[in-house]
């Protein structure tokens, strides 16, 4: 299995209204192999401040393991070096077959939980863009590498000629709607 980019996203829910609908997308995404969630962290409080916490991740038991297992070598070569790559990568699979592959610990749910207020919620996403790993080996090929990344407002947009100044307000809009 090729790890492609990953990245970590943070979301918030204000009065979240949550129908599936989130959930249904990532596994479109995972279906067509383009996104894989590799641990996701949900943390909802009503408005009496009853709390739920989710983990999810959409990677099979055998892609766990294996990524499970690249972790554990990477960490252990860093402790040990040759030795402690073999041992971490042998404690990752085993880890990642019996409890599957957190990245989110409880504490993290309960970091979240002290800082939102009721009737809110809070995800942590870690996804792979398994999209891109074509494109970034590519790039490695032809002795590239990446300096930096994020998101472009669709207000940025405007400037470039991408979208007009009344498609980046509506697209705007709807990215922060809920913030407001």
């Amino acid at each position: 299995m090729a790890i492609g980019p990953v990245q970590m996203i943070v979301l918030g829910f204000n009065h979240p209204n949550f129908h599936g609908e989130v959930i249904e997308e990532l596994e479109r995404l995972r279906r067509s192999d383009t996104v894989r969630v590799i641990d996701a962290l949900a943390v909802y409080k009503d408005a009496d401040g009853e709390i739920e916490v989710e983990h999810l991740s959409n990677l099979s038991t055998e892609e766990a393991v294996e990524l499970g297992s690249k972790i554990g070598a990477l960490v252990g070569l860093g402790i040990d070096g040759e030795a402690g790559m073999e041992a971490g990568a042998a404690a990752g699979a085993e880890t990642a077959a019996t409890q599957g592959l957190q990245a989110f610990t409880d504490a993290d749910a309960w970091d979240i939980i002290a800082e939102i207020p009721n009737d809110t919620a809070a995800a942590l996403l870690l996804i792979e863009h398994h999209w891109a790993v074509p494109l970034r080996d590519a790039i490695a090929r032809a002795g590239g590498y990446r300096l930096g990344d994020g998101f472009i407002s669709p207000l940025d947009l405007v400037g470039i000629g991408l979208v007009t100044a009344e498609e980046a307000k509506e697209l705007h809009d709807l990215e922060t709607a809920a913030h407001r």
